[in-house]
């Protein structure tokens, strides 16, 4: 089994001014336990700031891949055969897309700090999904990713 023609995979990491709310929700918590002793805290320091960093990590790790004959992002994986036209979408026009454009039906893979977006058309006449909205830094080289797939997959 040969894989995409081109290899294409990106993490959507959360932006570094995340890591420094997770610190400050940290000494937030701090404070609030400050009357209560030293080891409450730094407990609360210590929790709050690794609590709050776990859901910034787990918001922040979704991957999109092309591997295999199949997009997967998120928790979808579609095979590239289902998949039409991939149009990438500046920061404006994919603002649009995700407010006032957007099908309640699509499948959003949303990060509304990354600019770009990637609008991929499914053919599957099966799928309700009329389109998915990818959130990527990189659209240009996604949808070439998708089209090798798509052209090794005929």
């Amino acid at each position: 089994m040969q894989l995409s023609a081109t290899p294409y995979e990106e993490r959507l990491t959360a932006p570094r001014s995340w890591w420094l709310i997770s610190f400050l929700v940290g000494v937030s918590f701090a404070l609030i336990l400050l009357p209560f002793g030293t080891l409450p805290l730094l407990g609360g320091l210590v929790g709050g700031t690794a609590a709050s960093a776990v859901v910034a990590s787990s918001y922040g790790s979704v991957r999109i891949r092309v591997v295999g004959g199949s997009l997967i992002a998120g928790e979808a994986k579609i095979p590239v055969t289902a998949l039409g036209e991939a149009e990438v979408l500046d920061a404006e026009e994919a603002r649009a897309w995700r407010t006032y454009k957007a099908d309640t039906r699509a499948f959003l893979l949303l990060r509304a700090y990354i600019p770009g977006a990637l609008k991929v058309e499914v053919t599957d006449p099966e799928d309700p999904t009329p389109y998915l909205y990818l959130s990527t830094r990189e659209p240009e080289r996604l949808a070439e990713a998708l089209k090798a797939a798509r052209q090794a997959a005929v």
